[in-house]
């Protein structure tokens, strides 16, 4: 497992594509770990249907191709990673669990291959680059969008693969209450999806105390609609990445792991 401290003086200057895999689509940009910035314009591939395996690995190698890319390459994906094995695939074909994705991807891009959760990748480029940069204590970061990411920090060290998401609330997994794809399926108002948003956070506050609360996914981009309902004793602010995240942290993520490694 790649090291999980987001300071600054870890990354050297770098050049890695990060492809952040989502529920519906893959995207993807080259990023330069220094400065988080993306070297080209995103690629996406949308997948409405739940892909294979193999069919994902395809992806990966177009969105490589695209950008004739033959260095490292950092994965976000979204579900439990230990090393680069899949333990869980909540919102994505069951036959990824068991998958060692480095070999997987690395097979059909012909380049190394870093795997990690999509929201911890998110949380690493938030707090290196984003809304947690410099903060020191608790930080807890999720991500709303087909189903719930988190990423929970302690003086910018990563407590990995949390899944708050799947956390039982009001007699489902929270992801089925709160994901901003349930605000879009259910057609709820922003005050009804706020207010809920708000109760499955007053749970998480209780029991991790987080001195600042990051809302990221796509859904963060119109938090004006909906954080005057966030009642919350931390500070509550949008990701600044918005959805560029998931790609940015996992080229930084891949840029942590000791070249050894790779």
């Amino acid at each position: 497992m790649a090291p999980t401290d987001a300071s600054p003086d870890v990354f050297t200057r770098m050049k890695i594509l990060g492809i952040d895999i989502g529920g519906s689509a893959l995207k993807g940009a080259p990023v330069e770990t220094k400065t988080g910035r993306l070297l080209g314009e995103r690629y996406r591939v949308e997948t409405p249907k739940r892909v294979s395996p193999d069919r994902m690995a395809e992806i990966v190698s177009e969105i490589a191709e695209h950008f004739k890319w033959k260095g490292p390459i950092g994965v976000g994906f979204p579900g439990v990673i230990e090393t680069s094995t899949v333990r869980t695939s909540a919102n994505l074909d069951k036959r990824f669990i068991g998958c060692d994705l480095a070999q997987l991807f690395g097979r059909a891009t012909g380049s190394s291959v870093h795997a990690i959760n999509d929201a911890d990748a998110a949380g690493i480029a938030e707090m290196r680059f984003g809304a947690g940069k410099g903060k020191d204590g608790t930080v807890l970061l999720l991500t709303l969008g087909t189903g719930v990411g988190s990423a929970l920090f302690f003086r910018g060290v990563l407590y990995p693969n949390t899944e708050f998401g799947h956390l039982p609330f009001k007699g489902d997994d929270a992801e089925k209450r709160v994901a901003a794809s349930v605000k879009e399926s259910q057609d709820l108002s922003w005050h009804h999806w706020g207010k809920q948003l708000d109760a499955y956070l007053d749970v998480l506050e209780t029991v991790l105390w987080p001195e600042l609360i990051i809302l990221g996914g796509g859904v963060s981009a119109k938090s004006e609609k909906f954080f005057k309902y966030l009642k919350r004793r931390a500070p509550v602010v949008p990701a600044q990445f918005l959805n560029e995240a998931g790609i940015v942290g996992a080229a930084l993520a891949a840029a942590l792991v000791p070249k050894r490694a790779r």
